[in-house]
């Protein structure tokens, strides 16, 4: 944006955050593409082409291989995305002015080994879920992430559509949340809650996942199947 002298309302950089024994890193880069798929090979050669593409004016910073596990939950084993907002009202909720959209996107890094030493029930409270049927537990502590995140409980609602999807490598794997907004500042108030910041109780998820990146970003409407970069004067 500010190489071509363009601006986007409500576009800015992502916050660094610290909370009560957590932190949120930043590492706004200037681009972002998510190539999605069925065939490897297929999204492997869009990937080089994207690339080869864009390789004279940008510098590659990380490339993420991601994948679908067990159906959309996410490697603990828990279901992913449950509170999505459905059709109209996902539409209202991940859209801004003319159909473009803001998104967040952060890799997070789970310590599996030590969240499988906790027992089922730990686990439960943890996330705030049964994963047997992914129901929402009544009792979960304070710091439960359902509890913590509950898109409905903030004034106005931060409702949002997550595209998350898991990673992994030889030795460390996680999940790679994707959330596209209306605004920025939905999940801004979410991020914040669940680090603590708002009243010292800082989201169970930190204690076996810790985010390694964050970037805010803007998606372009689509106009006749092209992206409609008219805000740039292009």
């Amino acid at each position: 944006m500010r190489a071509l002298g363009a601006s986007v309302p409500g576009l800015r950089g992502f916050p660094s955050l610290a909370g009560p024994a957590c932190s949120v890193p930043a590492t706004q880069s200037a681009l972002w593409c998510f190539l999605r798929g069925d065939d490897r090979g297929a999204l492997f050669d869009a990937g080089e082409g994207l690339k080869a593409l864009l390789g004279g004016a940008f510098a590659l910073d990380e490339a993420l291989d991601t994948f679908l596990y067990a159906g959309g939950r996410d490697l603990s084993g828990y279901e992913d995305g449950t509170e999505n907002p459905q059709d109209a009202a996902a539409a209202e909720a991940a859209l801004a002015g003319g159909g473009s959209s803001f998104v967040a996107v952060q890799r997070w890094e789970h310590d599996l080994a030590h969240f499988r030493a906790h027992t089922p029930a730990e686990r439960d409270d943890i996330i705030g879920r049964r994963r047997e049927d992914n129901e929402e537990l009544d009792d979960a502590p304070a710091s439960a992430h359902v509890k913590r995140s509950a898109q409905e409980s903030f004034e106005p609602p931060a409702f949002m559509l997550r595209r998350s999807m898991p990673w992994s490598n030889a030795d460390r794997h996680g999940l790679l949340f994707i959330a596209y907004g209306a605004d920025l500042d939905r999940y801004e108030r979410v991020l914040r809650r669940m680090a603590g910041i708002e009243d010292g109780i800082v989201d169970a998820l930190f204690s076996f996942s810790r985010p390694q990146s964050g970037g805010y970003y803007w998606c372009p409407p689509v106009k006749a199947g092209r992206l409609d970069l008219s805000l740039f004067g292009l």
